[in-house]
């Protein structure tokens, strides 16, 4: 198992949005450069837009980002699209064997250490912006440049 596919897509179509600042960024553009089908990018920018990340106006193709990129965060993405509930980034299997000394206490055991673990994964995502992203989506870009040239 791993974490949804929507969150990556999530950051993809911020990011894209704002380096595409000043033109169409339609879900058919979107889903070019995720290279997926628009609906799933549609399906996401309604999540984005009901955190609001983005504005989305209806009847015109394009979004636009709703907050500063400084001031979206990966946890703000994160929640946006649903990855997890809350506390539940980790399953703990349901119903072990009672009669087992493991099946008796894994839960117990294990559950205070999965709950530190996604606390410091959403403590980490939240000391990361969009704008970080785009930074360095600019950086690798130029640096693929000038290796071509």
């Amino acid at each position: 198992m791993s974490i949804s596919s929507r969150f990556a897509v999530g950051i993809h179509i911020l990011a894209l949005i704002e380096i595409n600042k000043g033109e169409v960024s339609s879900s058919e553009f979107l889903a070019g450069s995720v290279n997926t089908n628009p609906a799933v990018i549609r399906k996401i920018m309604g999540m984005l837009k009901k955190a609001e990340l983005i504005k989305v106006r209806p009847g015109i193709a394009g979004a636009e980002l709703a907050k500063d990129l400084s001031d979206i965060t990966l946890l703000d993405v994160y929640k946006a699209v649903n990855v997890v509930q809350e506390n539940e980034l980790f399953s703990i299997h349901e119903n072990p064997n009672p009669d087992c000394p493991v099946g008796r206490n894994i839960q117990c055991a294990i559950e205070p250490l999965l709950t530190i673990a996604q606390t410091a994964l959403e403590k980490a995502l939240g000391n990361v912006t969009i704008e970080d992203v785009v930074k360095d989506i600019i950086e690798k870009e130029s640096n693929n440049n000038m290796l071509s040239n």
